[in-house]
């Protein structure tokens, strides 16, 4: 039986969720051993799956009219996603390129890419649930799965202040492609339009969602929506570390 939640506890199970979105290849994936040609097979599927067209799926969940402070945000991280205005100008696909560029990976390469079976499942599902009547539902796949982490309950329940450029810089010094691949802090913009971009919004995010997913069928669904989520994104990612090679220990 599932009671309608206060908007504290819908968030609480939202936050369940989200706190089991770890794969067990991601340390492999930012290891000093790892290959180039294993990040060109990760790279080019997530370009595919969701980096490419993230802001074209939120425009679809923004079609469907959700209420004025829901558009307000939507058309904000669309805005941020296709000209880069609140950070460094730039499309973020742009700037993913110029990051795969850096590691010495075609640009053309990723006009055509073969999508591995359980990419393609988990990008048609994202296809489907963003034209769902329910915006929620699609904007709870794209805004809080998507880009949301295991570390997302402590993200929204205890906000930092925005990083300064020095912080954000550090950031960048530390991050795995540039300390195992060799990629120069320079093609890193896409990094820093995230970091730029992102303060407090992992908490605007959850509201958005749980203030206007009040009745019971509508939280039920949406959580059941992150569960299929959490369960074929985890397919996606073991389709690729097959891909690449690498087997679970």
């Amino acid at each position: 039986m599932f009671n309608t939640l206060s908007p504290e506890q819908f968030r609480d199970r939202i936050f369940d969720v989200l706190r089991r979105k770890q794969h067990w290849a991601t340390p492999c994936f930012q290891s000093s051993t790892i290959t180039k040609k294993q990040l060109n097979i990760f790279f080019h599927q997530e370009y595919v799956v969701y980096v490419r067209d993230f802001s074209i799926l939120l425009a679809q969940i923004l079609g469907k009219n959700p209420p004025w402070e829901a558009r307000r945000r939507l058309a904000t991280i669309i805005y941020e996603e296709e000209t880069g205005g609140f950070s460094l100008g730039h499309p973020h696909q742009e700037l993913f390129l110029q990051m795969m560029k850096g590691l010495g990976f075609n640009r053309a390469g990723f006009r055509d890419v073969e999508l591995l079976a359980p990419s393609r499942l988990y990008r048609e599902w994202l296809n489907q649930i963003c034209q769902e009547d329910d915006w929620t539902l699609g904007a709870a796949a794209l805004a809080i799965f998507i880009k949301g982490t295991s570390s997302d309950p402590e993200e929204v329940l205890y906000p930092k202040a925005p990083q300064n450029q020095t912080e954000i810089e550090d950031v960048i010094k530390k991050y795995a492609l540039v300390q195992h691949q060799g990629l120069s802090a320079e093609s890193m913009d896409y990094i820093r339009a995230q970091h730029m971009f992102a303060p407090g919004s992992r908490k605007i995010m959850y509201d958005m969602i749980t203030h206007h997913a009040t009745e019971t069928d509508q939280q039920h669904q949406i959580i059941s929506c992150l569960e299929e989520a959490l369960t074929l994104w985890g397919r996606y990612q073991d389709g690729i570390a097959r891909a690449c090679g690498i087997r679970q220990k």
